[in-house]
């Protein structure tokens, strides 16, 4: 029996891979859960798959939750807090496997210190590649750590490369990936109205059930942005080997195209436990849960190119990575602080790629060649960030 850790527990990949869990309960225990806030939730995943320890990285719920466990079935859970605590739960020695689904660049440090560990890295956090791609692929190097993709994307390219593949390898047969994007809400909205998009609006994916900063990427496609920086680094590729291709009915999930002509794709329903289960189960599969995939339903699959006017935050993707050192930490970090201005309703939804490309223009691109440059970069971006949405709303 294989010990997991999953770091944040409560947002989807968590709730999916919880679910994944239980349904192999013979073949994985809970060691233990994270979350930021959301005490609530974790309340109700630690009475049914009782870890042996919890982390509630805001100090003041954890006090609260940890009053909570007092008086119940599940008193003997360990409670922890702080940021700090999510690095020591992803290393313990009985934990084998790590899922790393926190959000954003607060996934990075403890994601890292898995793979410094050693451990089996179910990566769901696409920042801690964008942010540290040699770093962190060079602690997974040393180490011996497994690092197997969670997003659908990259799981779908992993699971079409030569046998006995292993990520950062490069894979020579291939000259190119096909990456699958839906278009979010508003592929094929008029450009000149999507000034008025609300964040309701943007939040309401066509086809994925996403937390709601990962939705609004999705809409933006920024998403699709920072996933080619993360594939280009998972899999030894450059940029321009990196096709993005809008298909809407989200059955691909992507395709590998090879030197002799041949395209591999994998396809499937669009659920997250598709690719929690492949990794979980890896180099063997088990179910997932998903209903098969009716081919007759789809009926039809629509391929585009992706529009840059409508989508210029993908255009600023490719620019960060040919510009390489620091400006893809650059470029996640302005895109979180422009997200969350945007669903706070401080900001229109087009200033979103105004607000990166303004901060990008502010910094030069210096090698990223250890955490600290890359952890201050990151603060030096986000203060920047925060000034030029001062700066467009006065």
């Amino acid at each position: 029996m294989k010990g997991i850790c999953i770091l944040g527990a409560t947002g989807s990949i968590g709730v999916s891979t919880l679910d994944v869990v239980a349904r192999h309960s013979s073949l994985y225990k809970v060691i233990a859960l994270t979350a930021n806030t959301n005490i609530d939730t974790l309340y109700e995943q630690c009475l049914e798959h009782h870890p042996e320890v919890v982390v509630v990285v805001d100090e003041q719920k954890a006090q609260i939750f940890a009053e909570k466990l007092k008086n119940s079935t599940i008193a003997d859970i360990k409670v922890l807090s702080g940021a700090k605590a999510l690095e020591h739960v992803a290393t313990l020695d009985n934990v084998d496997s790590v899922m790393a689904a926190i959000v954003g660049a607060a996934g990075l440090l403890p994601s890292l210190a898995a793979a410094k560990a050693g451990k089996t890295i179910l990566l769901a956090n696409k920042e801690a590649l964008v942010m540290s791609g040699s770093i962190f692929m060079q602690a997974v190097t040393e180490s011996g750590a497994q690092l197997l993709p969670i997003d659908s994307e990259h799981n779908a390219i992993f699971q079409c490369m030569p046998a006995g593949y292993k990520t950062g390898m490069p894979a020579k047969q291939a000259r190119r990936i096909l990456l699958t994007a839906s278009g979010g809400p508003f592929r094929e909205m008029p450009v000149d109205q999507l000034i008025n998009v609300t964040p309701d609006q943007a939040v309401a994916h066509p086809n994925w059930d996403m937390g709601r900063k990962i939705s609004v990427d999705s809409a933006t496609m920024m998403n699709k942005g920072l996933e080619m920086i993360e594939a280009c680094i998972l899999f030894d590729m450059t940029p321009d080997q990196i096709q993005v291709v809008i298909h809407p009915q989200s059955v691909i999930h992507s395709m590998v195209d090879y030197v002799d002509g041949t395209v591999l794709a994998q396809m499937g329903n669009p659920d997250m436990r598709i690719p929690i289960a492949y990794s979980m189960a890896w180099p063997e599969r088990f179910d997932s849960g998903v209903a098969p995939l009716n081919i007759f339903d789809v009926g039809r699959m629509d391929f585009h190119e992706p529009n840059l006017e409508r989508f210029p935050c993908l255009r600023l993707a490719y620019e960060a990575i040919d510009a390489g050192g620091i400006m893809p930490t650059v470029l996640n970090a302005a895109n979180e602080i422009a997200v969350e201005a945007f669903l706070n309703e401080q900001v229109r939804f087009t200033d979103i790629p105004v607000i990166i490309e303004r901060c990008m223009k502010k910094f030069e691109a210096k090698a990223a060649d250890t955490l600290e440059i890359i952890l201050d970069t990151d603060q030096q971006a986000r203060l920047a960030s925060a000034q030029i949405i001062g700066e467009l709303n006065n």
